[in-house]
């Protein structure tokens, strides 16, 4: 094999190629492997930029691996910006004039925040946060802001309001939705959140929707004007309403893409020897039950790097097969976890208990079928064990049997208040039944034990 042949090229330095090219490297002493990137020198963690702005954290410290890593396992990072891929070539074209070939491309480019063709969107002082440009861009616009506006209801933007928080500056959160992220949560959770962002001194405007940016006549942001026709004084408007496949460069190009660059379950495109990974890609067929084509989340990135490593290192590659969906997030203190899939609406055939503590804290949603087997489970300020609810999506777990053996899921740290005690209760008196909690150690109770 030539050397050109014999060299894989990654673009982008996320967590998906990052994890590709280790991997690889794993199992392949001898492979070229060059990872391109332009947004950072070496890969970081992407969820703790945040952690940077609010001073918890500094850019070194987001590091998982010493700069010498990269050289003493023989993987080369380019610093570069890709302009154009010449496919049928197998050559890539920097931004700086230069080129390199490829033998396998692998194509991680990640994703870029939603832009609705909002007037003023491009002035300065408006941006999304998913770079370490963005980043920098929020520390150099913000120092001396007195008031700053966000646009749209997800995870993205109550970590922007987070930050805020931590340097006090007033924020006016605007979602267009009814609820707080009632696209994906049920009525009850997307109240709880709500509640809880607003706790935290966010001017949280639900029914909202961004009309137009106003300019202050020399380029900047000086207000939002809302659909119902306010205006609101702000000097930073945080783009956050959901992120897209990055894959402009390739558009008009031979490789297929829809929303994302499209792969079967090999992450195969449609072009020989280049595939697709990460937040870019999209499948042509879901991976699995209640799973999405696109899932721009970190653990499935991680996936993807994963197993398209052994695929390419192997002569018995495997399809991605990721499992029972899961996740889990913070808003502000309030910890999230979801198990299986729980829709925003009620689905024919199916029922739920849902279990909200007096303090408005806490709350927990498991989802059966008609024949009471669990289907998934949403937990807020619970901490619960993956294993456990994987096993028991898995098994389809009838529901006395979930909801009496709670105690082995149960995370929270030692001493914790007993919620296991008071949603039996609860769960008794709504379904008429009579579960009695098992009698077990304490050590029995921390660690839990097998089903």
């Amino acid at each position: 094999m030539t050397e050109k042949n014999n060299h894989i090229v990654i673009i982008g330095n996320g967590i998906s190629g990052v994890t590709c090219a280790r991997n690889i490297r794993k199992k392949d002493r001898a492979v070229s492997i060059t990872i391109i990137s332009a947004e950072t020198k070496h890969f970081f963690s992407r969820t703790a930029l945040m952690y940077i702005y609010m001073g918890h954290m500094k850019y070194e410290h987001t590091k998982p691996y010493a700069d010498d890593f990269w050289e003493k396992n023989g993987i080369q990072l380019k610093f570069a910006w890709v302009r154009q891929v010449d496919f049928t070539n197998r050559q890539l074209h920097f931004q700086n004039g230069e080129q390199m070939s490829y033998g396998k491309l692998i194509l991680a480019t990640g994703s870029k925040p939603n832009k609705f063709g909002w007037p003023g969107q491009e002035l300065d002082g408006v941006q999304g946060l998913y770079s370490y440009q963005d980043l920098l861009s929020m520390e150099k616009q913000t120092p001396s802001i007195s008031h700053a506006v966000i646009v749209g209801g997800g995870l993205i933007g109550v970590e922007m309001a987070e930050m805020f928080c931590s340097r006090k500056i007033p924020v006016t959160f605007l979602v267009r939705e009814k609820g707080f992220w009632d696209n994906v949560l049920p009525k009850e959770e997307a109240e709880l959140v709500g509640r809880h962002i607003r706790g935290h001194g966010v001017d949280l405007q639900l029914e909202t929707e961004l009309s137009s940016i106003v300019d202050d006549g020399t380029g900047r942001v000086k207000a939002v004007e809302t659909s119902a026709g306010k205006r609101i004084e702000c000097e930073f408007v945080g783009l956050t309403a959901g992120v897209s496949p990055n894959i402009g460069i390739f558009r008009g190009s031979e490789l297929a893409t829809n929303r994302g660059i499209l792969v079967d379950e090999w992450f195969r495109t449609n072009l020989p020897d280049v595939y697709a990974i990460g937040d870019c890609t999209e499948f042509k067929t879901p991976p699995g039950p209640d799973r999405k084509t696109i899932e721009q989340v970190w653990y499935t990135g991680r996936m993807h790097g994963e197993t398209l490593a052994r695929n390419l290192t192997s002569k018995n590659p495997v399809p991605y097969k990721p499992g029972i969906w899961f996740n889990s997030a913070k808003f502000f203190d309030l910890e999230y976890q979801t198990y299986g899939h729980i829709p925003a609406e009620p689905r024919d055939g199916e029922w739920s208990f849902y279990w909200e503590d007096a303090s408005g804290n806490v709350a927990l949603r498991l989802l059966f079928t008609r024949g009471d087997q669990l289907l998934g489970i949403n937990a807020f300020g619970w901490r619960m064990r993956h294993v456990f609810f994987d096993r028991a999506i898995r098994e389809r777990w009838l529901a006395d049997r979930v909801i009496s053996r709670l105690d082995q899921a149960n995370f929270n740290p030692e001493f914790y208040r007993d919620l296991q005690k008071e949603l039996v209760k609860a769960y008794n008196r709504e379904k008429g039944t009579s579960i009695a909690l098992p009698k077990r150690s304490l050590i029995q109770r921390l660690i839990g034990s097998r089903a």
